[in-house]
């Protein structure tokens, strides 16, 4: 198995992100500056500053002054040196990534908080202030920036190294450090609320920005894969799932995300492997799989019934490994993901290395996991199967406004670009209706029904979700005003960096069969900002049209959503380390006739209602990304 490196263009992904970052920070400080939403919170926030301001003691003076100077400039520079001096001179071994991470963190911080104050020029709270500083520096705040971008650096840093009780216990000292910055200016009279939460906001941002360029995949991939509780997997003997393949391979390429060098890599690992007859198919905005429903369908070379394909590779992005799915799910046919396209969800959720020849490399040399897949229709909607989430509402509208241009420049970050032209847009009324019991009716900006759930940057949208679960599961998303964005926003940035034990790995883990009422109702987060819902049928639906979007394809508008799951129905080639994400390798699928490969690349599914049965055969109209 080879070993996991990072492209020599990764770090430029910073080019990209931060200018993301900034816009974003922008945005929400003349969100809370400006129009209804400042007269709506100015109230509150300056009853909370005149509080702290009438609450002083000598004790809490000295207190919050030492707290202040902690994470002063001087304080915050001089600690972060000190600690990228540590990490290189230490005889333990020098650790060149992390120490660039915790720089990186606080230089990064710094200059998002410099330009941000430029553009929303806030006003200090008016009470009597204990500290010096200029009077429109208050939006957001940039001791608490700093201190999340260094103590909160060097809490991600000690869950990567410490071992034992200890490493929880240094973990929480460091993360305290921020919220309490934050009273103590707070008290000291130096900020708004808000301005609090900007700084806490920032620093969490430049930690997951600065953490997935510079740590993301830093750890060598050796020949046997950790479990997830320290112990190796051995790999299995040679020719049992690894081992030179003779057999054959079509290899659906995306134009544009496969370009012709990484065509030529994906080639070459194909044939290092074994893979010599090897039949390549172009997608196209008609055929998102290209050839493969025809080239599946074909006898063998021998005139056996059996299916001339032993394996299709999926190169682009989820579009095309949803257009590949909906071939070969049910067929017994193993599908590689060569991730290629702008956020190559299923690939993350998979634990797939993100560049590509690797993760074919490594998947090659790996086993066949059995995942679900889920299928979905609706009004004027062509039925088809996802990998990934469908959905509708803000989401759709976002990939949707994306430009292709900007896509291609800026990757998944020009989605947040998209997404700031609709934070504003209105509610709307929905119902959700879960393996048939009775319609809950809800207001939303979005909602998504998901396979798997964890976005970019470690971001878990749908915390329970996982490929093999048997199950759907479901989110709405309903933010109220600049608060409840916060908050949601908060919640989920929170449970991206919250360590996960393997005991809660191996605990969501666990495949949900049978009838569960508590997998399938209604729990709600972030003060009702998330709902959530699981089962294995939801029929959505909408008092209003609404954009709707499949793997990351906008599909036609409308106002009903059904998503069913077929579970297991898709045999994915991954890497042995798939076993740590609880993950299980199955045993070798029965090879299906050509007529079920053939039924499963076009014919009806009996299954399906029959009012959807009819547009059912055509359905390789939809294009794949």
């Amino acid at each position: 198995m080879t070993t996991q490196t990072d492209t020599p263009a990764r770090p430029s992904r910073l080019l990209v992100l931060v200018p993301a970052q900034v816009s974003l920070m922008v945005g929400l400080g003349l969100l809370l500056t400006r129009g209804s939403v400042a007269d709506l919170l100015a109230p509150v926030e300056n009853r909370v500053t005149r509080a702290f301001a009438a609450g002083r003691t000598t004790v809490a003076d000295t207190l919050t002054s030492g707290l202040s100077m902690v994470a002063g400039t001087e304080a915050i520079i001089a600690v972060a040196l000190l600690c990228v001096a540590a990490l290189l001179l230490l005889p333990s071994s020098p650790r060149w990534a992390e120490a660039v991470f915790l720089g990186a963190s606080v230089a990064v911080q710094s200059a998002v908080f410099l330009v941000v104050t430029v553009f929303v020029q806030r006003a200090r709270p008016d009470v009597p202030h204990l500290d010096a500083a200029p009077p429109t520096s208050s939006f957001p705040s940039g001791h608490v920036g700093a201190s999340v971008a260094l103590f909160g650096g060097l809490a991600v840093l000690a869950l990567r190294r410490l071992r034992g009780p200890w490493r929880y216990l240094a973990v929480t000292a460091l993360l305290l450090v921020p919220p309490l910055v934050g009273l103590s200016r707070l008290y000291r009279g130096m900020h708004h609320p808000t301005d609090v939460l900007g700084g806490l906001l920032n620093g969490t941002l430049t930690l997951l920005v600065v953490g997935s360029v510079l740590l993301a995949g830093r750890e060598r991939r050796p020949h046997t894969a950790d479990n997830g509780n320290g112990n190796h997997l051995r790999p299995s003997p040679a020719g049992a799932s690894g081992g030179l393949a003779t057999g054959r391979v079509v290899v659906v390429r995306h134009p544009h995300a496969c370009d012709e060098p990484l065509a030529d890599r994906v080639r070459a690992v194909l044939e290092a492997h074994g893979y010599r007859h090897q039949q390549w198919t172009r997608t196209t905005a008609e055929r998102p799989s290209g050839d493969l429903d025809e080239i599946c369908a074909a006898p063998a070379p021998d005139g056996t019934a059996r299916s001339r394909v032993d394996l299709v590779v999926s190169c682009g992005g989820d579009g095309t490994v949803r257009a590949c799915a909906d071939v070969v799910a049910g067929t017994g046919i193993a599908l590689a993901v060569v991730p290629c396209g702008t956020g190559n969800l299923l690939a993350r959720n998979l634990g797939l290395p993100l560049d590509p020849a690797t993760a074919l490399d490594e998947a090659l040399d790996g086993d066949c996991f059995g995942i679900d897949v889920g299928r979905v229709w609706g009004d004027r909607l062509v039925p088809a199967r996802f990998t990934v989430m469908a959905g509708a509402g803000f989401d759709a509208a976002m990939v949707r406004d994306a430009p292709p241009r900007l896509k291609a420049r800026l990757g998944w970050a020009a989605y947040l670009l998209a997404g700031a032209r609709h934070l504003r847009d209105p509610r709307g009324r929905v119902s959700v209706r879960v393996d048939g019991g009775p319609r809950r009716r809800h207001r939303a900006r979005m909602v998504v029904v998901g396979n798997v759930g964890t976005l970019q940057g470690g971001i878990e949208l749908l915390p329970g979700a996982r490929a093999d679960s048997g199950r759907l599961d479901v989110v709405l998303f309903d933010p109220e005003g600049a608060a409840g964005w916060l908050t949601a926003t908060g919640h989920l940035v929170s449970r991206a960096l919250r360590p996960r034990s393997p005991e809660s790995r191996q605990k969501t883990g666990t495949p949900r069969t049978g009838s569960d009422p508590a997998a399938s109702g209604r729990r709600s987060v972030a003060g009702g900002a998330l709902t959530y819902y699981s089962g294995r049928r939801i029929d959505i639906r909408f008092a209003g049209t609404q954009p709707r979007e499949i793997d990351g394809d906008t599909v036609v508008d409308g106002r009903r959503l059904v998503v069913e799951t077929e579970p297991g129905a898709l045999r994915v080639r991954l890497p042995r380390s798939a076993r740590s994400t609880g993950l299980r390798p199955e045993a070798s699928a029965p090879r299906r006739s050509r007529g079920a490969v053939a039924r499963a690349a076009g014919a009806p599914d009996r299954s399906l209602p029959a009012d959807v049965l009819a547009p059912l055969a055509p359905r390789r109209t939809q294009s794949g990304s």
